[in-house]
């Protein structure tokens, strides 16, 4: 069986915002990576680019299923080790990471800088997914949330600097 796009979307949509991300949470994150190299960027044009990258069904896929692992991780539903592994987000474990790059691949080789730059300092919504509160498990989430905005970052960089005002049309 498989699955239309729009419902896909929806789903992973829906999962983000049952997890506590908003695209504007995401945008803003966009807008960190991007506003020392884009004259004129707004937060509009960040979020629109977001949009764009969620309408990707390699993002979706990955969306679904890592934040399928961080909920089964939350209910202990997991076997020893994954369990232990993905309740402590283990440093060497490095699958979250993999799975993230699955989506900044979809953007080019300047996706996999800002993921790496975005990862290393976790602003904005990734401080707080990366804050391992013992009740969440954001394993997942905290890679594929910095992947996204790394993507729409990736995508704001690839536009002619001529053609951003039709970003936001």
């Amino acid at each position: 069986m498989v699955f239309e796009t729009t419902a896909l979307e929806k789903k992973a949509r829906t999962l983000l915002i049952e997890r506590g991300v908003t695209i504007q949470d995401i945008g803003e994150l966009v807008f960190f990576l991007q506003k020392d190299y884009i004259d004129k960027l707004t937060l509009d044009m960040c979020i629109h680019s977001v949009e764009r990258v969620l309408t990707k069904r390699e993002v979706h896929n990955a969306i679904i299923t890592g934040i399928q692992l961080d909920k089964l991780a939350e209910k202990k539903l997991l076997d020893s080790p994954l369990q232990e592994i993905l309740e402590e987000d283990e440093g060497l474990y490095g699958i979250d990471e993999i799975m993230a790059l699955s989506i900044v691949n979809v953007y080019g080789s300047i996706g996999f800088t800002n993921y790496g730059y975005i990862d290393k300092v976790k602003p904005g919504i990734l401080e707080k997914l990366n804050s391992h509160d013992g009740k969440s498990v954001h394993t997942f989430l905290d890679d594929l949330v910095g992947a996204i905005a790394a993507s729409a970052a990736s995508r704001l960089a690839h536009e002619d600097p001529e053609t951003l005002d039709d970003l936001i049309n």
